[in-house]
């Protein structure tokens, strides 16, 4: 928990977020001390704030992350949306996975035609952006993996083997992310970059409490004619976390 300028280096404390074996200058780790980030706003609340949990292993499910009933109203919007022959939409996996799903069918249309019911916000629109950036935290406090690292795109985070990226994960027992103001998109090469502010909280499983606040960068398509479904989701492309200055 990239590509190009915005990578900032790695800093020790934040192995927990980012899995042991990253690049010496990993794009998810903290930013040392002489880089310049932009300015974090002040964070506003998320849809769905992922409970801190005592320590755990294995999956943590939908039914367990919101509840039998809330999880099973997800899985229908998954099951309506997706032309999967076999979609992921049983409330065992994780919160993450089925909405991952739910947002990469919405996004099939990419504004070709009228929305589906059950989809969210603009494919193409920041808060689609932002929800990246969240389901990815969702994930790794749900310890499912393999969503998390597809957040990256469908190779997975460049330049970290998926072994090393799962295992730097191993000592934390939760994380959620609160996702700041939105800045304005840009656009260069034929790609749209969305800014998301984050404030980042982490329980280790001996009980320590890190706090980080950076942003991620996230990127998709622009329209380019031959572009995937795959090249036209959004998709992490860089981070920048640094430890959050006590009050």
């Amino acid at each position: 928990m990239g590509i190009g300028v915005r990578i900032a280096p790695m800093m020790v404390v934040a192995v927990v977020l980012v899995g042991c074996g990253a690049p010496e200058h990993s794009a998810e780790a903290p930013a040392a001390a002489t880089s310049t980030p932009s300015p974090v706003p002040t964070p506003r609340p998320t849809a769905r704030e992922t409970p801190i949990r005592p320590a755990r292993t294995g999956l943590l499910s939908c039914a367990e992350e919101i509840g039998a009933t809330a999880a099973a109203q997800r899985v229908a919007i998954c099951r309506d949306v997706s032309p999967a022959t076999h979609p992921p939409c049983n409330a065992a996996n994780s919160c993450a996975l089925i909405e991952d799903e739910i947002a990469k069918s919405c996004a099939l249309f990419d504004g070709n035609g009228l929305p589906m019911k059950g989809c969210g916000p603009d494919p193409k629109g920041g808060e689609a952006a932002a929800n990246v950036v969240r389901r990815y935290y969702s994930a790794l406090n749900a310890r499912d993996y393999s969503t998390a690292w597809q957040a990256w795109g469908d190779d997975g985070r460049p330049g970290q083997r998926y072994a090393d990226f799962s295992k730097g994960f191993a000592r934390t027992r939760s994380t959620r992310v609160t996702v700041g103001a939105l800045p304005p998109s840009e656009g260069a090469a034929g790609s749209i970059y969305q800014t998301v502010p984050v404030t980042v909280e982490a329980v280790l499983d001996d009980g320590v409490r890190q706090r980080f606040t950076g942003q991620y960068v996230v990127r998709r398509v622009n329209g380019v004619d031959g572009a995937s479904a795959s090249q036209l989701r959004w998709h992490l492309d860089s981070a920048t976390l640094r430890p959050a200055e006590k009050n």
